[in-house]
């Protein structure tokens, strides 16, 4: 048996979340029992901290728990425990309270399962389960109009993504004859493949990760699903759009060819300009926010493109957590003064820049082989040289500052480090980037970032001014994704009034 009592633990401690949210729909269970729901929660995420710990990988056929299966059990269950601990406040008095607990605990528990699988027909499966979930959390407001409008856009790009991954998984299972992961992506069974079937296998891929994580061309329906409740949209950017780094990673075996790499570096590329880009013009956090995750998720994916997959993963929970707790506080946000009189010297910025370079010099020659890390240096630099600018508007506490800057610069490096030490071995890819990729990756950066302080200098040419509307245009919902006056609390009067 070896340590397969703790695989069967967790197994147990799933079963009882969702026990408990089915006992939930009962009309006769007290309000207060939400709260009891909310702390069995964290039973699966304690049980995977003591599988991440002492028992490392267990195989169990159509299962198989690794050092990524139990950071993705801890992860869940800590995500799934703080937005429904938000919930329980926030949703108080919706008519459809009792169903949003029960879908938030499906959707999260599936995503749970989706990483714990090994065979090739459970992933298939378990991939379209936590959409399925989404789409049916974003349903629960159907007396909002644009809602069904959102809710169909919505499926039919989950169900392009699923039916992407069913294919992928029948074919090769079929194919190879072998339907457990790790056997049906060996050396072997794949070196067997047809070239164009590895081309299919890619493009499939491809379409099954980028549709889920919003990136372009099919952002709109994560430009559009800002109607969702904030719950809804914390569970969907900090735990779903993510996946797609996750999927590669799993298929890294089977993704290799380089035309698929370079497309998807591509279109990652394109979404981080639109993303960041709608998040610098629109005034709606929550659009800010979708923007952001847009741009975050294709940083991801050219991570991927890289092969740098332990990174992507790495990036993948820490941009969850941080984007969860986002969504989550997007209420209490309150527009601050800024410093319009002020403005960043040139002295200022020509520190930033020689502070910037030292920086990103010494982390790339840290761990010059490491995939991606030339991309992450140069982001790296241009960060800092960011931060010491806006540091020189503070008249008081500049180096206090900077110093808490260097300290919290430290220690996120320390844990992406350490994270990266658990989860990189597991995700190995078989592509091999040339230098001159990353190069040219890490190119194409700089140009954007000249562009941006180009655009930013003239922003009054006409130039920026058509570039400023396309992004206010390319971030706005269709017509029939939204409602400008809304009559859903008219409904409610309504309702009320007949029932007296």
């Amino acid at each position: 048996m070896g340590m397969e009592w703790i695989t069967w633990g967790w197994f147990v401690s799933v079963a009882v979340v969702l026990i408990s949210a089915l006992i939930w729909l009962f009309p006769r269970v007290p309000e207060r029992y939400v709260h009891v729901h909310a702390w069995l929660l964290l039973l699966p995420g304690a049980v995977a901290l003591i599988g991440w710990i002492g028992a490392g990988t267990v195989d169990m056929g159509r299962f198989r728990f690794d050092a990524v299966s139990w950071l993705f059990g801890v992860y869940v269950s800590l995500l799934s425990w703080a937005i429904q601990r938000f919930s329980i406040r926030y949703l108080h008095g919706d008519r459809r309270y009792r169903w949003y607990f029960m879908l938030l605990t499906w959707t999260t528990v599936a995503a749970s399962l989706t990483w714990a699988a090994h065979d090739l027909r459970w992933i298939a499966a378990c991939w379209g389960l936590p959409l399925v979930g989404l789409v049916a959390l974003t349903a629960l407001k159907k007396e909002w109009s644009p809602v069904p409008f959102v809710v169909r856009q919505m499926g039919l790009m989950f169900g392009a993504s699923w039916l992407a991954l069913i294919i992928v998984a029948v074919w090769l299972g079929v194919d190879s004859g072998e339907w457990t992961l790790t056997a049906a992506l060996s050396a072997e069974r794949i070196a067997h493949l047809e070239a164009w079937e590895r081309a299919v296998f890619n493009g499939l891929l491809l379409a099954a990760a980028i549709i889920p994580a919003g990136q372009w061309p099919f952002h709109r329906w994560l430009m559009e699903s800002v109607v969702t409740p904030t719950p809804v949209s914390a569970v969907m950017h900090a735990g779903l759009v993510n996946a797609g780094g996750l999927l590669l990673g799993r298929f890294a075996p089977l993704f290799t060819d380089t035309w698929a790499h370079v497309l998807l570096f591509l279109l990652a590329f394109v979404s981080i300009l639109i993303g960041t880009g709608i998040s610098f013009v629109h005034v709606d956090y929550k659009r800010q926010l979708v923007g952001s995750t847009m741009a975050q998720m294709g940083m991801m994916l050219v991570q991927c493109a890289l092969g740098a997959y332990g990174a992507a993963v790495v990036h993948l929970v820490l941009h969850g957590l941080f984007k969860a707790t986002l969504f989550l506080q997007s209420g209490s946000v309150v527009p601050r003064v800024g410093r319009a009189g002020e403005r960043v010297t040139a002295g200022s910025w020509r520190g930033g820049m020689v502070v910037g370079l030292m920086l990103g010099a010494v982390f790339w020659q840290a761990a010059p082989h490491e995939p991606a890390r030339l991309l992450s240096s140069v982001l790296l630099a241009a960060s800092a040289a960011v931060a010491w600018g806006r540091l020189a508007d503070f008249r008081e506490g500049r180096w206090l500052g900077l110093t808490a800057v260097v300290g919290l610069a430290l220690l996120s490096e320390t844990v992406r480090a350490q994270l990266l030490r658990l989860v990189d071995p597991r995700m190995s890819s078989a592509f091999l980037p040339p230098s001159s990729f990353e190069w040219g990756v890490c190119l194409l950066f700089a140009l954007a970032a000249l562009a941006a302080v180009w655009t930013a200098k003239h922003r009054h040419s006409p130039l920026a001014v058509r570039l400023y509307m396309r992004l206010v245009h390319w971030g706005e919902p269709r017509p029939a994704a939204t409602e400008a006056h809304p009559r859903y609390l008219a409904s409610y009067l309504e309702e009320g009034m007949a029932h007296e």
